[in-house]
């Protein structure tokens, strides 16, 4: 499920600036990227599953492993994970109410936080 109208979409930020920001609201990069894209995660284990808050980047001229990149930021999804398949987003996966409300808190202080370092191009 994405979340729409987040405000954080296009964003473009430099990758280590959002590396701090992003882990200080939970959300992790970890091994999750290659040269041109990103994904940070924040990992929820509830007593309806295991969900993963998930915010993708991609840089158009940069590169992350260098950690020399201004990347852009995508719509937010969620998603269930279900061993040993892995994550799905679709639409018929049941979302708790109490998840998506922590959810759509951590994307809101992600927000607050990326509006002084965006970079406006």
């Amino acid at each position: 499920m994405y979340f729409e109208n987040t405000g954080i979409e296009n964003t473009v930020i430099d990758l280590n600036i959002l590396d701090d920001l992003m882990k200080k609201q939970g959300l992790v990069r970890a091994g999750q990227w290659d040269y041109e894209r990103v994904t940070y995660d924040k990992k929820y284990v509830i007593k309806e599953g295991t969900f993963y808050l998930r915010v993708f980047g991609f840089t158009k001229d940069g590169d992350v492993g260098a950690h020399d990149a201004n990347i852009t930021l995508l719509k937010p999804v969620i998603g269930k994970h279900y061993y040993p398949h892995g994550v799905e987003y679709g639409e018929n996966e049941v979302f708790p109410k109490h998840l998506l409300k922590s959810s759509e808190q951590t994307l809101a202080a992600v927000k607050a936080e990326l509006a002084a370092f965006e970079i406006h191009a």
